[in-house]
């Protein structure tokens, strides 16, 4: 037997090729600013300066949402937070797949 399963999206578990069509295709599916890591961590983000910043960011994490489901690559949401960084920030809410995300003041970037 082969050392790598076919996930029910097709695309080898515990292979190179899943992380890197995800970081190949997610820039598809945002407006906003976004940053990858090669462990498959993913950051969006965005000046918030208005009720149509805070939309658009919202309507980003839907779309995240949405190409997650349609390429079977699901986002752990349990797992997804906001950090809201300065004094001035007006601290919306935000959701992903219908849960609201965990507000955080600080997060670690990769754990050694």
């Amino acid at each position: 037997m082969g050392r790598y399963q076919i996930g029910s999206s097709g695309v080898p578990q515990g292979s190179v090729l899943g992380p890197l069509l995800f970081l190949i295709y997610i820039d598809e599916s945002v407006g906003c600013k976004i940053v990858k890591f090669a462990d498959d961590t993913t950051k969006i983000y965005n000046k918030i300066r208005s009720d149509e910043n805070i939309a658009n960011l919202q309507s980003d994490l839907c779309n995240l949402v949405s190409w997650s489901n349609k390429w079977q690559m699901l986002f752990n949401v349990e797992k997804c937070k906001v950090m809201h960084i300065r004094y001035d920030n007006v601290k919306a809410k935000y959701l992903m797949d219908g849960v609201k995300l965990k507000h955080v003041n600080e997060e670690k970037d990769l754990e050694l």
